[in-house]
């Protein structure tokens, strides 16, 4: 592998997150930080605690939902350049991930460094798409990080979903789906493929789509489970938190037909642990391709790489003679976000 080269002052990789230490602002930091840079709202990017923060106004609004309200800092529109200390100028700009999810440009003397917290390169409704941006050193996450995933295109995954819920009239679809991101990108996706009855909802699901729908994003009709009776709830498409799948709450539906949204859900054995009748292969990470198109496309002088399979990425980069080096952040998991 090619020796790293590029180690700027300002900036260091910490276990605890992305740090600039001559101003002591972090980005993405996984314990409480005076000043923090937050990429968007899964809570292994975006926790409580923090002094000021500073993001979008989704992932403010986000953030206030899920932790209590920031006691400082401000929203940040996209491509707004705000001065932080030392000459070095932080922008948001779009990540494709969720809504409210951002890439972080940091600029310092002619520096420019990419953060991008988790991204994609497909189009989902619910969010902007990814804004490819020119930098000197890419910090890249991995989730999905090896040849095996290619994530088929969405249509197919929802056709194949609505495809069993014809199929299937007497039974309905439980669609695991995390609270945020995915499941509003189900329920916006059906949408476009024309499917447009009600879609139920668990309770934990509601906070979250309403807050959606607070910042533009249409979901039509939209019901609690809890106020339709079993027989009501025959062929219809039921979005749960992927910890309801197999519980309780499940047990009392008409005979469910599992299904969980997730890249994981390529790897066959995942979804007979989770006891899954229709996986779903719905991401919002790049598959491999897109990570590695990405690294082309942008050609920085280095990258950075973390949160997920980083061995496969860096034996990548060495190969087409890219420089590149693993990060080692605590609190980079794998869950079903992805």
């Amino acid at each position: 592998m090619l020796a790293s080269s590029k180690t700027p002052r300002w900036i260091k990789a910490e276990r605890e997150g992305i740090h600039l230490p001559t101003i002591d602002w972090w980005i993405d930091p996984s314990r409480p930080a005076a000043n923090a840079l937050v990429t968007h709202g899964h809570a292994d990017h975006a926790r409580g605690g923090h002094g000021q923060v500073w993001a979008t106004c989704a992932t403010r609004d986000i953030i206030a939902l899920r932790y209590g309200t920031p006691t400082g800092g401000r929203d940040l529109d996209y491509n707004e350049p705000l001065d932080i200390g030392d000459s070095i100028t932080a922008t948001f700009v779009p990540a494709g991930h969720v809504l409210g999810s951002a890439q972080i440009l940091l600029e310092r003397q002619g520096e420019r460094i990419i953060v991008t917290g988790d991204y994609k390169r497909r189009p989902d409704p619910t969010c902007l798409p990814f804004q490819p941006t020119p930098c000197d050193i890419l910090i890249t996450e991995a989730t999905f990080a090896l040849p095996i995933f290619t994530h088929p295109p969405i249509e197919r995954e929802i056709a194949r979903l609505l495809a069993a819920r014809e199929a299937n009239p007497d039974r309905c679809i439980l669609i695991g789906a995390y609270a945020l991101g995915k499941a509003q990108r189900i329920i916006a996706e059906l949408r476009r493929a024309g499917y447009h009855e009600t879609i139920w909802l668990h309770g934990a699901m509601v906070a979250m789509c309403e807050l959606y729908e607070r910042h533009g994003i249409e979901f039509g009709a939209l019901a609690l489970v809890s106020e339709a009776s079993r027989e009501a709830l025959k062929g219809q498409i039921i979005v749960c938190p992927p910890s309801s799948l197999n519980s309780a709450w499940a047990r009392r539906l008409p005979d469910p037909i599992n299904a969980m949204a997730s890249g994981w859900m390529r790897v066959r054995q995942r979804a007979v642990q989770r006891n899954v009748e229709l996986p779903l292969i719905i991401s919002d990470h790049c598959d491999w391709n897109e990570l590695t198109g990405t690294i082309l496309e942008l050609s920085p002088e280095e990258t950075w790489i973390t949160h997920g399979r980083e061995d496969a990425l860096l034996h990548w980069c060495a190969q087409h003679q890219m420089r590149a080096r693993a990060l080692d952040l605590v609190g980079r998991e794998e869950d079903d976000t992805g």
